[in-house]
């Protein structure tokens, strides 16, 4: 889905007047007025995801967690692609730091489970549907080396022992997904949001430090706000493995029409197959 495409879903709702992209990813993401607008692929698969992150909306919501929360309580259909409405936040004072992300995350991390079913963390899901998306743009034995990949770690990650009790986590916890406003900061991007092991969220960041260039003293700051340091635990190699898999496959599907994100696959698929665990990765 390009810009053009999803303005024309914008159209569609009547909101299309004075919109501004903000992002181009998974949705396209529009401001418009004192709303955040969300349009996503036409897919049945995204259109169920977009009905559940309005349902953790409510709940989160309810529950006193800082976060975003929804204009309306159920998601657009428009010619298959979902569209979901949002309160626009207050401007940024300032960029989130690890810190922000620790202190949310340790409250979210005592939530109970929800009145409503949430799924597990499909970390590895999407990988068969992104490499399908990237299609010819990449090559076949890489796209079998990471299948292989995907198939050896689910394997692994389902025979993990936890350290910390399993429950509701946000399933993409980066600083990228804090909002800080007046008020302070809130989660924002709550698609991800599941039940499963509470590593996930923090592996996130450790794997930052490792591979995307975040200072070590940003995630002393992050594991300090926190409380614990999740290299420590063994299963942290397993849940590192996976989320690398998964991110391999993920920019994957940028390439046929981004030479950028091409380049970003080659970079990451060949770290990955070399075993080498130190090579920077770019954020995309």
């Amino acid at each position: 889905m390009d810009e053009a495409q999803a303005r024309h879903v914008l159209e569609a709702v009547g909101l299309g007047a004075g919109a501004t992209l903000v992002a181009l990813g998974e949705n396209a993401v529009f401001t418009a007025g004192d709303l955040v607008v969300k349009v996503g692929r036409a897919d049945p698969a995204l259109a169920a995801r977009a009905a559940h992150e309005l349902t953790v909306a409510h709940w989160l919501e309810q529950a006193g967690i800082p976060a975003v929360t929804a204009a309306e309580a159920e998601p657009r259909l428009v010619a298959g692609h979902p569209v979901t409405l949002w309160h626009r936040l207050p401007d940024a004072v300032r960029p989130a730091g690890p810190e922000d992300l620790a202190g949310l995350l340790r409250l979210f991390h005592t939530l109970p489970a929800p009145p409503f079913t949430l799924p597990p963390r499909e970390l590895l899901g999407g990988v068969e549907r992104w490499l399908r998306l990237a299609g010819d743009s990449i090559d076949p034995e890489d796209a079998a080396y990471l299948r292989g990949r995907r198939d050896a770690y689910a394997g692994e990650v389902a025979a993990l022992t936890p350290h910390l009790t399993p429950g509701p986590i946000h399933g993409d916890a980066l600083a990228r997904n804090v909002h800080v406003g007046p008020d302070g900061p809130v989660l924002v991007d709550l698609e991800t949001v599941s039940t499963d092991l509470r590593e996930h969220d923090l592996v996130v960041m450790a794997l930052s430090r490792d591979r995307y260039g975040l200072p070590a003293d940003a995630y002393e700051a992050f594991v300090s706000a926190y409380g614990w340091d999740v290299r420590e635990w063994e299963g942290c190699r397993v849940l590192r493995g996976a989320r690398e898999t998964a991110s391999c496959a993920w920019v994957s599907q940028h390439a046929p029409a981004n030479p950028k994100a091409l380049d970003e696959f080659r970079r990451r698929i060949t770290s990955l197959r070399e075993g080498d665990t130190e090579t920077r990765w770019h954020p995309f």
